[in-house]
């Protein structure tokens, strides 16, 4: 499917103005992310096709791709503390009323049987693995199941050895959450568990893909708070991306 790049520009604009200024940070920080993701949908899933989304929450990917006329589905329970508000709230109104189907609960719990018997051209979720305290390997294999020949599964997920991870964590940082963070809370939602490219490879061979691929990104140092680190962040990301496995983000693409 082919979109030029100021229609691409006017539909993330136009979304932009639909979320409660609040919620604005989501493309001011992660802009060429999710447009690097729009535009891998745009070239590996056919027009009109079928997109599911776990664990998407209010991050408009999904909203986008619906506006590029593509069918899409979005499973979430929507329990993380940002989201009980009545802003988001407003953005799911805002996902409805473009046409996105969405599911509320936990996909381990509610299962697929909400989308049994449909065929589906792309399975995804990004950023939201390493939060499951579950085994997906049953979730993946009935996934894979209503993925349709020549269909997409696309994981992305943060890497538990990336370059900063290495050279930090010898001097005693590198944690990712604080320990408040996880003791607190009667219930702990941060990451349980990051992979790395072996793990990602893992499920490709597990779910019996035809054709794997691992993709390396470092979004982190395009949102970081140094303008310097910002600005050199595209030459460097250009770089590492030859070396997945010391990138801070990790995409597993798996055709059927």
């Amino acid at each position: 499917m082919t979109i030029s790049s100021n229609e691409l520009d006017r539909i993330f604009a136009d979304t932009r103005k639909q979320y409660p200024e609040e919620f604005h940070w989501i493309f001011d920080q992660n802009n060429a992310r999710m447009r690097w993701q729009v535009e891998m949908v745009l070239k590996n899933v056919p027009a009109g096709g079928r997109l599911l989304d776990i664990g998407a929450g209010v991050v408009p990917f999904m909203l986008i791709c619906q506006k590029l006329g593509y069918e899409t589905i979005v499973i979430d329970d929507m329990e993380d503390a940002t989201y009980q508000t009545d802003s988001t709230k407003q953005i799911l109104n805002v996902f409805q009323d473009a046409g996105v189907r969405l599911i509320n609960g936990d996909a381990f719990e509610i299962g697929l049987g909400a989308i049994s018997g449909e065929t589906l051209n792309l399975v995804t979720s990004h950023d939201s693995m390493e939060h499951w305290h579950n085994s997906p390997k049953r979730l993946f294999h009935e996934l894979w199941k209503h993925l349709d020949k020549g269909g997409l599964f696309w994981i992305g997920v943060p890497n538990c050895v990336n370059l900063r991870k290495r050279i930090t964590v010898p001097f005693g940082k590198g944690k990712w959450s604080q320990m408040k963070d996880w003791y607190e809370p009667e219930i702990f939602r941060g990451h349980v568990r990051e992979p790395d490219v072996g793990d990602l490879r893992y499920i490709g061979r597990d779910i019996g893909a035809a054709k794997v691929e691992i993709v390396g990104k470092n979004w982190l140092g395009y949102r970081n708070p140094s303008k310097l680190i910002r600005t050199i962040t595209p030459v460097v990301d250009r770089g590492m991306q030859f070396f997945p496995s010391l990138c801070s983000d990790i995409y597993l693409f798996a055709w059927k």
